[in-house]
């Protein structure tokens, strides 16, 4: 039997896209792109800080820094090439102590090994450029880090997936998968039309997302199947004039942590309007978007460590995302537990691709992970 699809990619979020519109680009293909929402990106891939990632943090050998290295350098080209709005910020990481100077050492020494530019600045120098930022005892630059507009992206890779003749299935949800016997699989749906005609393909991607796990479980054997985990992370709004850095800041890494700890990010207005964020919270629900606002107090805190004249009364808390673990995992490969990005062929499935624990940095990683998943179908 002939499939209706040559490639089926299910979630279509930043790394969904970006596989679709690669998987697109082959000659006598064709792919059907399938979202539960009635739009692209609505859930991780718009719920972040819209950073374009440096690689910093994730090990020698992990996925994470191979496709975030490659991704940062093609988020970069395609946003110059397409006049998507982007700007490279530069981060700061800030050390208050000597312990958090370690972790900035380690991190420029790894950072060195893989070619990523970071620099310590003197005390004196970062004053002058940021004098309410504080950094007790130091500051590493990542020159390479910048934000960008994700809407401008996903829609962008949303335009050029259709123009390639790629077919979208929005409000549409996957209820069941069929592994058939004479290869490729069989998906069926529930749409909000009330369409529930099954289509079958001869190549699955599973870019689900926070509900990657649960479709993946629809095709693994028991003995295979994962627990899904959430951290939800609230974001906080600043709405005073003063005062606002003009570069991301972060604090020191914390090993083992889920998060990169409540940092300070900009926005692509002019000017840039200062936000906070994300924390962590371990949440069961992935619907969970209310924001909680019993995190305040502890969020404030951390950020009067390096931004001392931070007006409390205007910081509100604003929006929440939700990340995608496979645990309660570190964020940093630094400390124990960390967890890589899974991306491969299932065995046994030599058709399906699996995509589980796309967090961060998947937006830097995007159009790096559509070609990777391309390698694995095609090479």
């Amino acid at each position: 039997m002939r499939a209706d699809f040559t490639h089926v990619v299910i979630g279509a979020g930043a790394v969904g896209l970006a596989i679709a519109r690669k998987l697109a680009e082959r000659d006598g293909t064709s792919t059907l792109l399938i979202e539960k929402h009635d739009s692209a990106g609505t859930e991780t891939s718009s719920r972040n800080s819209e950073v374009i990632h440096a690689g910093l943090y994730y090990g020698h050998d992990s996925l994470k820094t191979k496709l975030c290295l490659q991704g940062k350098h093609m988020v970069y080209d395609l946003c110059r090439r397409e006049n998507i709005r982007h700007r490279n910020t530069k981060k700061w990481i800030v050390a208050q102590d000597d312990q958090q100077w370690e972790e900035l050492v380690k991190v420029h020494k790894f950072a060195r090994s893989i070619d990523v530019p970071t620099r310590f600045l003197p005390l004196q120098e970062a004053h002058d450029k940021e004098p309410d930022v504080r950094a007790q005892a130091g500051v590493l630059e990542s020159e390479s880090t910048g934000i960008v507009d994700s809407h401008g992206l996903m829609t962008w890779l949303e335009g050029k997936f259709q123009s390639l003749g790629g077919e979208t299935a929005f409000n549409t949800t996957v209820s069941g998968i069929e592994a058939l016997p004479s290869g490729g699989f069989k998906i069926h749906t529930a749409s909000d039309d009330g369409n529930s005609e099954p289509v079958t393909t001869e190549t699955l991607i599973n870019s689900g997302g926070l509900f990657a796990i649960p479709i993946s479980n629809m095709i693994l054997p028991e003995s295979r199947q994962l627990t899904p985990y959430y951290a939800k992370g609230t974001y906080f709004s600043y709405s005073a004039s003063h005062p606002r850095p003009n570069t991301l800041v972060y604090p020191a890494p914390r090993p083992g942590h889920g998060g990169l700890g409540t940092h300070l990010t900009l926005d692509l207005s002019n000017p840039p309007r200062v936000r906070f964020g994300p924390d962590v919270e371990w949440v069961d629900d992935p619907n969970d978007y209310k924001p909680n606002h019993s995190r305040l107090a502890a969020a404030l805190d951390e950020i009067e460590t390096y931004l001392p004249s931070l007006q409390r009364d205007a910081v509100a808390v604003d929006y929440c995302g939700i990340r995608p673990k496979l645990g309660k995992l570190g964020a940093v490969a630094s400390g124990k537990g960390f967890q890589d990005f899974i991306i491969r062929k299932e065995d046994g499935f030599d058709t399906f691709v699996n995509l589980l624990g796309i967090e961060s940095p998947g937006l830097t990683s995007s159009l790096a992970i559509g070609e990777y998943v391309d390698g694995l179908l095609y090479r």
